[in-house]
């Protein structure tokens, strides 16, 4: 079983997210045993953001890739029943339904529970923001 970061490369559709992990200095955390969890956004989602304006403050880029990620393998059901699940930039994604379909944060579950040999791959249609977590539930965060 190939680790998360082979499992990226290999799928194709991840061009983006890769080259903004190669350029955070990310890439060792998706080899290493883990387990870890990453939502990862693929390219068309990274179409939804100007993603040029933050590849060159480094720190605004890992705090927006790791809050793609979460410690420990979280899978679609974990998902459910949670309402928030913390990330590794120390921020919660807020899960919750719209219009009957599962989200996190401000995205669609494209694909669940991707195994690797150190964690999960969920496949999301948007681009995590950390600056506008819990952005449509002022309430509940």
């Amino acid at each position: 079983m190939k680790d998360i970061l082979e499992t990226l490369k290999e799928e194709g559709s991840f061009k983006t997210l890769l080259s903004a992990l190669e350029t955070a200095g990310l890439t060792e955390v998706l080899v290493k045993p883990g387990p870890l969890t990453i939502f990862a956004p693929n390219d068309d989602a990274f179409t939804r953001i100007k993603i040029e304006e933050v590849l060159p403050d480094t720190g605004k880029l890992v705090e927006m890739l790791t809050y793609h990620m979460v410690q420990g393998k979280v899978t679609a059901a974990g998902i459910a029943g949670e309402e928030h699940i913390l990330t590794n930039c120390g921020k919660s994604l807020t899960v919750h339904l719209s219009e009957g379909k599962q989200q996190v944060d401000n995205a669609n579950l494209v694909r669940t529970d991707i195994e690797c040999s150190n964690g999960v791959i969920h496949i999301i249609d948007n681009v995590f923001l950390p600056n506008m977590s819990g952005w449509y539930c002022g309430s509940c965060c």
